[in-house]
C-alpha cells in the first residue's frame, strides 16, 4: 500500500471547498502555461444546503460543498 500525501490546506480552508480551490488553481495555471484554454464554473444548491460546484475544463469535476465549509 502506498502513502498518499495529504494536500496542504488552502488559505485555512478545508474539505471539498479547499479541493475545489486547488483544482481551479491547477486549471488556471496549466491553461496559462499552455497559452489558451476554456473553462466554466457553475454552482447550484442541492439537498441539505450543499453547493454543487462544477468546473469544466476538458473534463468536468464536481465538488459538493457543505454549508459549514463555506468561508464566512
Amino acid at each position: 500500500m502506498r502513502d498518499v500525501p495529504t494536500p496542504a490546506p488552502v488559505a485555512g480552508h478545508r474539505g471539498q471547498f479547499a479541493e475545489a480551490l486547488r483544482h481551479i488553481e491547477k486549471v488556471l495555471t496549466e491553461g496559462l502555461r499552455h497559452g489558451f484554454f476554456d473553462c466554466s464554473i457553475t454552482c447550484e444548491m442541492t439537498n441539505g444546503g450543499k453547493r454543487q460546484l462544477v468546473v469544466r475544463a476538458g473534463k468536468s469535476h464536481k465538488f459538493n460543498i457543505p454549508e459549514d465549509e463555506l468561508p464566512r
